[in-house]
């Protein structure tokens, strides 16, 4: 039976021979991310069995190779104010050229999430704000961008559920 380095250095090798595959460290340490961000390398290290050297480096390969997209606080949007989730189907005309699309809506600070979707629709976008009022605004806002043909907006009442993070 092998000890526990002998098994991280296999699962090294693995790791470095295989680069773009993820092996169960990289998973493990993956979820221990998602769990705390904040996490150091040594609580990290702990929680999946490594030296915080081995860590730090492992981490920063999921970095580089772009699984580990970023760091951030999760906010509380209506702490902020931002009362009103809403899901906007945004169905489009043919003169839509999507890329100038998905740039002028990313710009739209209302707009957390752009979808493009197969269905009736182009794009389901998600979005924020403080009122029906401002929805509104924002809605006037967005049927005038090119190649928008109409919008159908479902209102989100509550949230009974909502995962944080990707299942590991």
């Amino acid at each position: 039976m092998a000890d526990g380095r002998t098994l991280a250095n296999n699962m090294a090798q693995r790791f470095l021979s295989q680069p773009n595959e993820l092996d169960e460290l990289d998973l493990a340490l993956a979820a221990a991310l998602q769990r705390n961000a904040r996490a150091t390398y040594a609580e990290l290290g702990a929680a999946v069995g490594l030296k915080p050297p081995a860590t730090h480096e492992r981490v920063r390969r999921l970095e580089e190779r772009g699984i580990v997209r970023g760091y951030g606080a999760r906010l509380d949007p209506r702490k902020l104010g931002l009362e009103l989730v809403a899901f906007v189907s945004c169905f489009t005309t043919p003169e839509l050229r999507d890329e100038d699309f998905v740039g002028t809506v990313s710009d739209l600070p209302e707009v957390v999430e752009i979808h493009s979707v197969a269905g009736d629709e182009s794009y389901i976008l998600k979005v924020v704000t403080r009122s029906t009022t401002h929805l509104d605004q924002f809605l006037t806002r967005l049927r005038v961008i090119p190649g928008v043909g109409r919008t159908k907006t479902t209102v989100v009442l509550s949230t009974p559920f909502e995962r944080e993070g990707y299942p590991l």
